[in-house]
């Protein structure tokens, strides 16, 4: 319309107070010191679709520097690494849910990965950006959790592997460090026998950003015992949540719906639920809990009976 080029321009106007320089980085090495070389605040960016919101909207001061990371090669790869399925932190959600690797070895997440916001957001929406942005429901995390990641972290001084639930220190606030920092990878392990994930979520209409509750499970089952599991859950407090308690029950157990209620009994207890003014009351909550753990363990026992 007419409005076009005045728009625009308003628009571009206002984003030039938000951030000085925009720097798009070629390497990890580049993206590092550029951040480092920042005179004020410098942030990554991938997607963008949590941080321009989050700096439009005045939740995050002003930046010196973005650094753009999208060029880097080594994070926009899906591969097979040293036995462990390894995704690039900027590689779109689009594309990791596609992925044949990712279906193949990560069913909870390829199903939360494909429910994480509309088609336009997956298209440019990364699994870094999900996991960088530690809010204690993100779809991506908590799938994740579940199936034991890890993230690869690099700065100046090197790069080290943790476990995924040390990214995140709190509510929105991910244990990186800003500017110093760059989530590059994750790796998770491959899918034996006898293995199966799953993930379900409750949600308002889609579109609205964030699950009223999602659980994510993996494990691995011996004809019908139990042998191991992983479960997360979330918002369940302050970070993704394992519900390690609800792990211990099940352990090692022969599974029949007796068991399943006490497990579902047990994560109702364990999880710290509470009332979220915009989502849902913790009774709510609560209730779900029980209903998605019993979807998921089954959705996830019957994937590790499947022939490979």
């Amino acid at each position: 319309g007419s409005s076009g080029p005045s728009k625009s321009a308003a628009i571009s106007a206002d984003l030039m107070t938000i951030w000085k320089e925009y720097y798009r980085a070629t390497s990890i090495t580049d993206a590092l010191q550029a951040l480092a070389a920042a005179k004020g605040p410098a942030r990554v960016i991938a997607g963008g679709t949590d941080i321009l919101l989050d700096l439009q909207q005045e939740r995050l001061a002003p930046v010196d520097r973005l650094v753009d990371i999208n060029s880097i090669p080594e994070m926009q790869k899906i591969e097979l690494q040293d036995g462990k399925l390894t995704i690039g932190a900027a590689v779109p959600l689009s594309q990791v849910v596609a992925h044949p690797l990712v279906q193949a070895h990560a069913q909870a997440l390829v199903e939360a990965g494909s429910l994480i916001g509309g088609p336009q957001v997956r298209n440019q929406a990364t699994l870094g950006g999900n996991v960088a942005h530690a809010l204690p429901a993100a779809d991506g995390s908590i799938a994740l959790l579940a199936q034991g990641a890890q993230a690869e972290i690099a700065s100046l001084e090197g790069r080290r592997l943790v476990p995924i639930q040390t990214v995140y220190a709190g509510p929105g606030h991910s244990a990186l460090r800003t500017g110093i920092d760059l989530l590059v990878a994750f790796h998770l392990p491959l899918r034996g026998v006898g293995e199966g994930t799953a993930f379900r979520r409750v949600m308002r209409p889609q579109g609205v950003a964030l699950p009223v509750l999602n659980l994510a499970a993996w494990l691995r089952r011996d004809a019908e015992t139990l042998v191991d599991l992983r479960i997360a859950v979330g918002p369940a407090g302050p970070v993704p949540f394992r519900a390690v308690e609800t792990e211990a029950l099940l352990r090692g157990k022969q599974v029949n719906q007796a068991l399943l209620e006490q497990a579902m009994d047990c994560l109702q207890t364990e999880a710290g639920f509470r009332t979220s003014p915009h989502r849902a009351t913790k009774d709510y909550r609560t209730h779900l809990a029980a209903v998605l753990l019993a979807e998921v363990f089954t959705a996830a026992w019957e994937r590790a009976a499947e022939d490979r």
